[in-house]
């Protein structure tokens, strides 16, 4: 009894003081008082050994408070097993490493979450000027495209499309308002690519890309003053249409390596002789490229004869340019046909072309610095473009399956009354309500000032995998209705373009298992990159100064940590300092308890692995999964202050947590369950699960109350589906359908009657007009069966499919055949 006493009392002690982040000092001395008081009560071999052990360590711990000695005996031989683990670094891993900023996430891998810093970030409004241009010119754009007569007809935009793209303004939102653009905010931003995106992917695509990674942004990030005011007011104004090239066929993801190179040299230029270089390259999958007028291009950068004049290497690195299309020697190629996607997208190609110094971005100056200027500027690609379009396309799914499965039925049933559609209709929603958050958020973020580079890429991830998840539950629930292509089909176009946006901005099997980890852990642990910069310092005292403070920071962060989920997972989160939030502060306290677990098996791996991690993609890639639920969760959490509390909300709102808390759980029991030192996996797992694994997926109430909102709740749909482009127009598909929800609504008691007639056999409904039957057979009223008629009609109206004359789908083949009958 004495030694589980003792056990218990030592345990308790020390977790209490690394709980409290106690210094060391006052760790070490009330450590001390303590085992003088305990001493005096163990009997007995085992509580003897315990207290030698005790003591031993507590020496250690004394030790530990003399620098001097601390320095020479312990950090200084691990700091030289940390460099000899270290893997080699080049300079555009360690550019990659250095962009954007972090934000959320280092709060996620802290394990100890500042709700205060996410709920103090201002909730998003679009000011009137911005809110009025999402009413004009966007809404009239929108008015102005089909997607089946872009992708199935002309193979384009309008050209009435794409002159107003040009004229009003669009290209030029991020553009600042003294060069002739918008100047809008990251939110404003986001919102008219969503709302673009709930309408033609093609034309949100083609407005997504010059506000996106291309000229004009890093023009404004790093151009010179003479650029700057040359090309932003023409990109402004639409007089240029940019794209940037930057995939070559050989290096795909890699684009860090890519084989296009550019040699400098002097050459002739405008009737005179300037430096420049001979650039030689081969693009392809450049979106807008065979329509753009201006061409930016990434290039490896050599300077064998040192014309440059600064005594480097000759291999300069990455630059980046910028190049008029119509410039002597550059080849538009054909264009590409990606997923039968009709927006512009093809190859481009330059052998020796020669261009002077003038046209890299920056000037001279900037020569080689082209990786570090591309990865600052993906946080708009990763934050904005992609989870707008991905949300606008959740929205579609959201509101269409909503409708479609309350006014379709099966067996004289409602399909949103079965328990297998809800299911996929609950995930819908779920996917629909946590991207537009983090949607929100990120754009919020982005606001501030923040460039959540790892945050980025997570969304990225996150938002197109939810998006195709979704378009393929809703492709589900319509059935039939979803896979016959034709203007009436709503879910096609989105079901064809889910693998492009998988694609860009790197393909997610490679953005989940090598960036979103394997950036995030060293840019948003709280000690790690600061040990690795000490480990690379050329003066050893300062070396081991830097590496002694950071090192003893992370092995309290490990401490503490360990306490932390310790403790709030003994106590199932209770011990959490979640904020008062009411009906919700429990998910803050499950989320703070998933966010310590998650922190403290991730400096375990780390530890375990060092280097080697990199090529244990699978574990990063479950550590991936888990930043990912925490990022998302958290921002449902704010989504949902932010939107006033809605009661109605709340199911959708814990639905999203336990799924996501489920998948965290999952994944951090595999990781447990390949981690290759055996010995620690088995006890973390006491500490992260200590009493099994008690989150549990949704049961089937909540799932059946979450898909009755998305067919039943106006206010949730409205909410899950705010700022996407509706008509209320029966000649519009969806319209139509909104038309039909509406009728079903309004007509539901007197279904209900007539159904309830029918199973008593008041009259028989088979083979026969159950309106006019109803009335013969006195059920209903004259004006009550005119209702039902109306009823049938706009639901056949909503179910129908579109077909078609083989000579209006196979054009060619009908004009062969014509030319063979004139034979």
């Amino acid at each position: 009894m004495n030694f589980l006493f003792l056990s218990f009392a030592i345990i308790a002690g020390g977790g209490l003081l690394a709980y409290l982040k106690a210094p060391l000092s006052i760790a070490t001395a009330a450590s001390g008082i303590g085992l003088l008081v305990l001493s005096n009560v163990g009997q007995g071999v085992l509580s003897g050994l315990l207290m030698v052990a005790a003591w031993l360590t507590w020496a250690v711990m004394l030790l530990l408070n003399f620098g001097d000695l601390r320095r020479r005996y312990l950090t200084a031989p691990v700091l030289a097993f940390f460099r000899k683990s270290l893997p080699t670094m080049s300079q555009t891993e360690r550019d990659a490493l250095d962009a954007g900023t972090v934000w959320w996430d280092a709060e996620l891998f802290s394990g100890a979450p500042d709700w205060r810093r996410l709920l103090d970030l201002p909730a998003k409004a679009l000011s009137d000027e911005e809110q009025a241009f999402i009413d004009g010119p966007v809404t009239e754009l929108c008015e102005m495209v089909n997607e089946w007569e872009i992708s199935r007809e002309l193979g384009d935009l309008p050209a009435s499309a794409w002159d107003y793209i040009k004229t009003s303004g669009i290209l030029g939102i991020i553009i600042p308002k003294e060069y002739g653009g918008l100047g809008f905010s990251a939110h404003a931003h986001s919102e008219i690519m969503m709302k673009l995106a709930t309408r033609s992917g093609t034309a949100a695509v083609s407005c997504m890309v010059p506000n996106s990674l291309g000229p004009a942004e890093l023009l404004m990030r790093y151009g010179t003053e003479e650029q700057k005011d040359h090309y932003l007011p023409r990109l402004a104004r639409g007089e240029e249409i940019p794209c940037f090239a930057l995939t070559n066929p050989y290096a795909g993801s890699d684009a860090a390596n890519i084989p296009d190179f550019g040699i400098v040299c002097e050459g002739e230029h405008d009737g005179r002789t300037v430096l420049g270089m001979r650039v030689t390259w081969e693009k392809r999958y450049i979106t807008l490229g065979p329509v753009a007028s201006l061409l930016g291009l990434a290039f490896q950068l050599y300077d064998p004869d040192g014309l440059l004049g600064d005594g480097e290497d000759e291999d300069v690195g990455i630059t980046l340019a910028l190049i008029p299309t119509d410039h002597p020697g550059v080849e538009i190629g054909r264009r590409h046909y990606p997923a039968r996607q009709a927006f512009q997208n093809g190859p481009n190609s330059g052998r020796e072309v020669f261009i002077p110094m003038e046209w890299i971005i920056g000037g001279q100056a900037r020569c080689g610095d082209g990786w570090r200027m591309l990865m600052n500027c993906l946080a708009v690609g990763r934050s904005i473009s992609l989870p707008a379009s991905s949300a606008g396309v959740l929205k579609v799914c959201a509101r269409t399956t909503g409708a479609y499965a309350r006014v379709r039925q099966q067996f004289n049933v409602p399909l949103s009354r079965f328990e297998g559609v809800q299911e996929a209709m609950a995930r819908i929603a779920a996917n629909t309500y946590l991207i537009d958050a983090a949607r929100n958020v990120t754009a919020g973020a982005l606001d501030i000032g923040e460039e959540p580079s790892v945050l980025s890429a997570v969304l990225k991830y996150q938002a197109t995998e939810r998006m195709r998840a979704s378009v393929n539950d809703a492709m589900d629930v319509h059935g039939g209705r979803a896979i016959c292509d034709g203007p009436s089909n709503y879910l096609f176009h989105p079901y064809m373009a889910a693998p492009v946006a998988i694609t860009v901005e790197g393909a997610n099997i490679l953005t989940r298992s090598l960036i979103i980890f394997g950036q995030g852990a060293v840019r948003c642990h709280p000690w790690l990159l600061e040990e690795m910069n000490a480990a690379a310092l050329d003066d050893p005292d300062d070396a081991l100064a830097r590496f002694d403070n950071a090192f003893m920071g992370h092995i309290g962060h490990i401490l503490t940590n360990l306490a932390r989920a310790a403790f709030r997972n003994l106590t199932g989160g209770k011990l959490g300092s979640a904020p008062s939030v009411g009906e919700v502060n429990y998910w803050y306290a499950q989320l703070e308890r998933a966010s310590a677990s998650f922190a403290v098996i991730a400096d375990a791996t780390l530890a375990q692995l060092g280097g080697a991690l990199k090529r244990r993609e699978m574990l990063s890639g479950r550590f991936a999964d888990v930043l990912g639920e925490l990022y998302l969760l958290s921002c449902a959490l704010k989504h949902f202050e932010d939107g006033g509390r809605s009661a109605a909300e709340l199911p959708l709102l814990e639905f999203a947590m336990r799924d996501g808390l489920y998948t965290v759980q999952s994944r951090l029991d595999e990781i447990l369950q390949n981690l290759p030192v055996r010995s620690v996996a088995w006890g973390l797992r006491r500490v992260v699960f200590p009493w099994g694994r008690r989150w549990r997926r949704p049961n089937d109430e909540l799932t059946t109350s979450v898909a009755n909102l998305l067919a039943e709740s106006r206010e949730v749909r409205d909410r899950l589906s705010f700022g996407m482009y509706l008509v209320d127009s029966e000649s519009d598909p969806i319209g139509c359908l909104e038309y039909a929800l509406r009728t079903t609504e309004q007509c539901e008691a007197l279904s209900q009657r007539v159904r309830e007639a029918i199973k008593s056999d008041t009259f028989r409904a088979y083979g026969v007009d159950v309106p006019t039957a109803a009335l013969e057979a006195g059920v209903i009223s004259e004006t009550e069966a005119e209702q039902l008629r109306v009823l049938e009609k706009a639901i056949r109206r909503a179910i129908d499919v579109d077909d078609f004359d083989s000579a209006e789908l196979w054009a060619v083949a009908a004009e062969a055949d014509r030319a063979a009958d004139a034979a």
